[in-house]
């Protein structure tokens, strides 16, 4: 193991966030895009959500495959690997001149962050000078919601007012990966060198959660299921009802609204730092149903203020509600099986993150737009309530 004095790990800490930031611009850097791609190459809106949903099938790969290829053989290779393969994707939105090469970028896309994310979460834990893990973590939750909300508003930003909109913001994407990756290759590693595993690394998935955890793990898997499923909703769908429903076609203020959900949701992540995961998850829970009942409205009432104010109170809640989730099913897993815990935990994260975009999509050729997101905010609403009533009677209080 390297060593490094205090200030140059402080120094560190912030190049791991940043990086962390750049993986996830990536994730939302196609959001304000998908009017002009729709335009471009022909295809609908049930096409955007198989498009933002094919993103799991890398996050998906990474979980069962590769989640703790960081700890077998270094936190800085698997950083490295990671964002060269972002780099690939975005050559491949870079390159795309049919719908098929965005299938292939966002499965790619997937697995770079989810490989990258990862392996920078747990290196920004250990480079923390003072070994304190509920700063790590913030810092990690940060960079992860704001390069969600740089990726959307840059893209915006670059499609209204700079040449080549579907080129350019991959062409710059690909220079800030390139002097990120430049940067973390200096970084210092921080596994044991000799006790690295000298076997191959191990493939085989591990997910469970042990008999006597059950109960406690459904409220924080609820809350959740949430938290993702309104990322979800904003980095697919947002865009659809912009334009179909308030006729706002803009690429700024489709990033802006994206970029909004995600920006409160790392400002919600700093202010809260001190609210500890039990009454997190409560908050949580209470605000989703403001956030849910303003969506609706801007919906009925194809209101842009109702909007603004919309994203702001639900990514809020999905900030507080990832926080603290993740926090608690730290907290109840047995030692001996946090990874499996963890795993089960982030099934549910990155199936919500899918699952219900497509299942809007369908819904929303079947019957209208309207009546999916009706659907969408009443199914959301009902586990919000439902994890408030279940962590109540089997959370331990902290």
């Amino acid at each position: 193991m390297e060593h490094f004095s205090r200030t140059a790990n402080a120094r560190w800490i912030w190049a791991a966030a940043g990086g962390i930031a750049v993986l996830y611009v990536g994730s939302t850097l196609l959001t304000p895009l998908y009017p002009i791609y729709e335009r471009a190459f022909g295809f609908d809106e049930l096409v955007v959500t198989e498009i933002y949903a094919i993103y799991v099938v890398g996050n998906l790969a990474v979980l069962f495959f590769l989640g703790r290829l960081a700890d077998e053989i270094g936190r800085r290779p698997v950083v490295l690997v990671a964002l060269a393969i972002t780099i690939v994707s975005a050559a491949c939105f870079l390159a795309a001149t049919a719908t098929w090469w965005l299938f292939v970028a966002r499965v790619l896309n997937g697995l770079g962050a989810g490989l990258g994310a990862s392996a920078l979460t747990a290196w920004l834990a250990e480079l923390e000078p003072s070994g304190d893990r509920v700063r790590a973590a913030a810092f990690a939750s940060a960079g992860n919601l704001l390069g969600l909300a740089l990726g959307a508003i840059g893209a915006g930003v670059l499609a209204r007012l700079a040449p080549w909109p579907l080129r350019l913001p991959f062409a710059l994407f690909i220079c800030v990966l390139v002097v990120v990756m430049a940067l973390l290759a200096r970084a210092p590693e921080t596994t044991h060198g000799p006790g690295r595993a000298t076997r191959a690394p191990s493939l085989r998935p591990r997910v469970g959660v042990p008999r006597g955890i059950r109960l406690a793990f459904v409220a924080p898997a609820a809350i959740a299921f949430t938290a993702f499923a309104l990322g979800g909703f904003y980095a697919a769908l947002a865009p659809g009802l912009l334009s179909e429903r308030l006729h706002e076609t803009d690429a700024v203020a489709i990033g802006g609204i994206v970029a909004l959900f995600f920006a409160a949701g790392a400002i919600t992540i700093v202010a809260t730092r001190m609210l500890s995961n039990r009454p997190a998850l409560f908050a949580a829970s209470a605000l989703l149903l403001g956030g849910l009942a303003l969506l609706l409205a801007a919906d009925a009432m194809r209101s842009m203020p109702l909007l603004i104010a919309a994203s702001a109170a639900a990514g809020a809640s999905m900030a507080l509600g990832y926080r603290a989730s993740l926090g608690i099913v730290n907290a109840i897993a047995p030692p001996e099986r946090r990874a499996e815990v963890v795993s089960s935990y982030l099934l549910v994260c990155f199936g919500a993150n899918a699952l219900p975009v497509i299942g809007i999509g369908w819904l929303a050729k079947a019957t209208s737009p309207a009546a999916a997101h009706a659907t969408f905010a009443i199914v959301l609403a009902l586990l919000g309530i439902a994890a408030r009533a279940i962590g109540v009677r089997y959370l331990p209080d902290e």
